[in-house]
Order: C-alpha cells, then sequence, then structure tokens
C-alpha cells in the first residue's frame, strides 16, 4: 500500500497539508497557469492550496 500521497500545498486557513486525494478542480487561469481547488481534510472548507 501507497501512504505517500503528494502534496497539493497548505491550507491558507489551518497551514495543514492537503494530499491529491482532496482535489476536487482543477483550471487553467487567464494567465496560463494552472489553479485548483480542493478540500481541507481538517477544516472542511474548499480552498486554492499555497505551496
Amino acid at each position: 500500500m501507497n501512504t505517500d500521497d503528494s502534496s497539493l500545498g497548505r491550507c491558507p486557513a489551518c497551514g495543514k497539508q492537503i494530499s491529491e486525494a482532496w482535489l476536487l478542480v482543477e483550471y487553467e487561469k487567464n494567465d496560463s497557469t494552472q489553479g485548483i481547488w480542493a478540500e481541507c481534510p481538517v477544516c472542511e472548507d474548499v480552498v486554492a492550496p499555497e505551496q
């Protein structure tokens, strides 16, 4: 069993790491960079993870 999930970044609200398992949406921003939305498993908010 592989428990080494890649991290999307930290929750801006509580600071906890968010793994790829919590990814909700990937999208392309107007400046051609990639954006993501994920659910924080700790505070249960939908956030844009910070690197």
